[in-house]
């Protein structure tokens, strides 16, 4: 699946201060979070050869044949074809004044993750704000509009009226330090896409497996459904996330370094739009 993802919070019945409803725990049913957007995905079937190659599987006629089956059109993919998802994980650093983090981003969602590096090597992110904040859920940046944003003014809602479509992929969850997309929009016509610009970095709180059991059903009965492993469970309840995020957003990559930085970025005072009082500005660089 190709997606994208984007990072803009809404709730239906307080547009204002939208997703600061879904930060905690006990967030109502109504409450969301709308975006215009580790290595667990299984390896594709190997083709194994029995011993009995090295002394039966000879002359021009068996190998003819051999060839015949292994190119033959109707054979799964995995046999021609190599996944993706083993080549090494694309690196970036997202510098601040608060300190710096280092970013991998996931093979298993090229989309978003070639997107982002295009804008990134093309330094479409730096200067721009962290211009959302909400401490234990996220912190947003990417808009473009933020580089010249007068002080105070309210960002991050101009929708991307193209987006990219959603890569939600079993595995990558809204764990603490995980970089996901923001939606292309608030409104019905942007669901399923993501913003090509704005993303969020979850900062989130942690959950215990009871709590994680009433948030999946919860996530699945608003048409998002999304299951656990154990290792998610541990994550979820050690590191912390914000799981009600899961099959709703891409989450395109992860904070390798500098978790430390998303803490200090958290207890920046905002206003009342949760941006901070003090511009934060980003500058994104690859490490290749």
């Amino acid at each position: 699946m190709m997606a994208v993802v984007g990072f803009s919070l809404l709730h239906a019945a307080n547009a204002k201060h939208g997703y600061r409803q879904c930060a905690g725990k006990n967030a109502s049913e109504g409450g969301c979070f709308h975006w215009v957007t580790f290595d667990r995905v299984g390896q594709g079937p190997r083709v194994r050869m029995s011993n009995v190659s090295k002394g039966s599987i000879i002359g021009p006629l068996t190998r003819a044949v051999l060839l015949t089956i292994l190119c033959w059109p109707g054979l799964p993919a995995a046999l021609t074809a190599q996944p993706t998802t083993h080549l090494k994980r694309p690196l970036v650093e997202i510098r601040t004044e608060l300190g710096n983090m280092v970013v991998a981003l996931y093979n298993e969602t090229p989309v978003h993750r070639d997107n982002f590096l295009q804008l990134v090597r093309t330094g479409a992110y730096d200067s721009l704000l962290f211009h959302r904040i909400v401490p234990g859920f996220a912190i947003e940046g990417g808009d473009p509009t933020s580089k010249y944003a007068e002080p105070g003014v309210q960002l991050g809602q101009v929708p991307d009226t193209l987006g990219i479509p959603l890569e939600v992929v079993p595995g990558l969850i809204h764990k603490k330090g995980a970089l996901s997309a923001a939606p292309a929009g608030e409104t019905r016509e942007f669901t399923g896409l993501s913003h090509r610009s704005r993303f969020f970095i979850v900062q989130g709180t942690p959950y215990t497996a009871e709590e994680l059991i009433e948030v999946a059903e919860r996530n699945a009965n608003l048409g998002t459904p999304f299951s656990y492993t154990d290792e998610d469970r541990l994550e979820y309840s050690s590191l912390g996330g914000q799981p009600r995020l899961d099959g709703g957003y891409t989450v395109f990559g992860e904070v390798l370094e500098g978790l430390e930085v998303i803490d200090a970025l958290a207890k920046q005072p905002c206003n009342a739009w949760d941006r901070p009082l003090k511009d934060i500005r980003m500058f994104i660089r690859t490490m290749e």
